[in-house]
């Protein structure tokens, strides 16, 4: 057992003595943070909250253009008293791939899932499990979306896959086995979920601390809010990103074809250029419009209905901590506000998650701690979502076992520099073309540069597109046969996101940036290494990569 591992153990439980001892021989290396961090004690409960698709633009502490809209005072006022973390990233941005990278602190490649079909088994449930081992009383309640039941927690009340806005079936661990023990409960999910929480709290008989994951399916399409909202932002003009309407320097043949010839077809659209998949359809904006006014009023009703949901969980936010107050535990509990991923809110005139743009796979990570008296407010450390496993393990206390291949960044909370931290976070969207026409992708995010790689090809060769119909759109031709798809071309991005935050110009091919295309590129390959993220399984794709890596 490491020096620091013996100076933090005197306030520890027998049991968790054992845990460490049990998790020594897995400890992650050095670079995991400094020597000098000091765990939390372990008498401190962590409430994780997490969202689905809450982009930090849609959070007032992140100032972004929707903030003069005051959408969440709850988690701004968290924010206040906290550390607000500006660069934390999902390394696959859709909820299931998400999910399982925080439960095993693992990259979808190593925890096998890559899409939404994925699943995590209870003994994978690494997170869940090593918290209990570590003493606390664990609770999963809400979204949960990893099919198998999350059997490594002690208690679990969550919504079957991606669950009901009103009135939802929930799947109850005191009522029966999985999946045959379902409880349909009156109202809107935000407030369900919500009241199960403050009950599983009011009712615990453990004297343990407790670690509460609480998932809002909001606000997740097709952002169906409480009633009590339909008059918020009613009347209001939501403040547009100027790249809904034109892009011009933005993206590269493999976003937009040769002389943006698949424009139509990449991406779903705020305007009527994807026909297939479009807010407007969603938002029952009339056709006979003009395309400018179409795609602005589709816009506003997207952002009213998006934010409509987003005040509700912002409310019942407040409602947690107002518990967590009133029960004497609020000083005592260290509170964490994220979500799955982004969400493109008709930044380049997309919808939907999945891209490797900021908005997309940005997410909004707050950490209130009182125990750290010097955390700092603010923090542009590039972490992951891998990285939520081992970071919350070490203000348990514990250390991170080996086989998770994210990095606690706890150090950060005492104001202390990370020793050997990663020059970048690896990104991989597995899927291709499926259900709102992203191109299969990979690439490289640090501080400063964002290097992209679409090479557009499914990984698995047998893929047929199988959703014929979604949310009620018939898109096959009337022979009822699913027309194909154009082949997606390969290309390289890269973004100056000193110089160009909103990720405007494809400077990939610009002179000026040929060795630092050369220079991410060195380092794109060896995470990939490293991360096991290699397409050695995949020799399709692998051609691909091999023929146009040089391009």
């Amino acid at each position: 057992m490491s020096t620091k591992m013996i100076h933090s153990v005197h306030r520890i439980s027998l049991l968790s003595l054992v845990s460490l001892a049990l998790l020594a021989c897995h400890q992650l290396p050095t670079a995991t943070s400094t020597a000098k961090s000091q765990p939390a004690a372990k008498h401190y409960n962590i409430l994780y909250v997490m969202s689905d698709d809450h982009t930090a633009s849609a959070i007032g502490a992140y100032q972004s253009r929707l903030a003069k809209l005051d959408p969440t005072p709850n988690i701004d006022k968290l924010a206040t008293q906290g550390t607000l973390f500006k660069n934390v990233f999902a390394t696959n941005s859709i909820c299931t791939p998400s999910r399982a990278s925080v439960l095993t602190g693992q990259y979808s490649q190593t925890n096998g899932v890559l899409d939404l079909n994925g699943t995590i088994p209870t003994a994978k449930q690494h997170l869940a499990r090593l918290m209990g081992q570590a003493g606390f009383e664990t609770a999963m309640i809400g979204k949960w979306h990893l099919r198998e039941e999350p059997g490594a927690f002690d208690y679990y009340k969550v919504l079957p896959e991606q669950g009901l806005y009103f009135d939802p079936i929930l799947r109850d661990k005191n009522k029966g086995s999985w999946p045959n023990n379902e409880v349909t409960i009156k109202g809107h999910s935000s407030d369900v979920v919500t009241d199960i929480s403050i009950n599983w709290l009011k009712n615990r008989k453990s004297d343990k601390p407790f670690f509460l994951m609480h998932h809002f399916k909001a606000p997740h399409d097709m952002f169906e809010y409480a009633p009590r909202y339909e008059d918020y932002l009613k009347g209001v003009h939501i403040p547009e990103p100027s790249s809904m309407y034109a892009q011009p320097e933005f993206g590269s043949i493999a976003t937009r074809g040769e002389e943006d010839s698949m424009l139509w077809e990449i991406g779903t659209s705020i305007s009527k250029r994807n026909p297939r998949r479009n807010m407007g359809i969603h938002m029952d904006i009339d056709p006979e419009l003009s395309d400018k006014a179409y795609t602005h009023q589709a816009y506003q009703e997207y952002l009213r209905r998006y934010l409509r949901t987003v005040k509700g969980v912002d409310d019942n936010m407040g409602r947690l901590i107002n518990y967590l107050k009133e029960s004497g535990q609020y000083d005592n509990t260290i509170i964490i506000y994220t979500s799955d991923q982004g969400m493109m809110l008709g930044e380049h005139d997309y919808i939907d998650k999945r891209w490797m743009y900021d908005e997309s796979m940005r997410m909004p990570f707050i950490v209130r701690h009182l125990g750290k008296k010097d955390a700092p407010k603010v923090s542009d450390v590039v972490a992951n979502n891998t990285d939520f496993a081992p970071f919350m393990l070490e203000l348990a206390g514990q250390t991170a076992p080996s086989f998770m291949q994210g990095k606690s960044f706890a150090a950060v909370l005492d104001n202390l520099p990370l020793v050997d931290w990663r020059k970048g976070t690896y990104y991989r969207y597995w899927m291709h073309r499926a259900h709102h026409d992203v191109p299969a992708h990979f690439g490289l995010r640090t501080k400063r540069y964002k290097l992209i790689f679409f090479y557009g090809i499914n990984y698995d060769i047998n893929f047929q597109q199988t959703d014929k119909v979604y949310y009620g759109m018939d898109w096959s031709r009337k022979d009822g046969v699913i027309p194909a798809k154009t082949p997606t071309p390969v290309a390289w991005e890269l973004y100056d996101l000193e110089k160009d935050p909103d990720e405007l110009i494809n400077r990939y091919h610009h002179p000026d940036y040929q060795n630092i295309v050369q220079e991410l590129k060195i380092e794109l390959a060896n995470q990939r290494k490293i991360l096991n993220e290699t397409d050695e399984n995949y020799p399709h794709i692998q051609r691909v990569i091999t023929e146009h890596w040089h391009d």
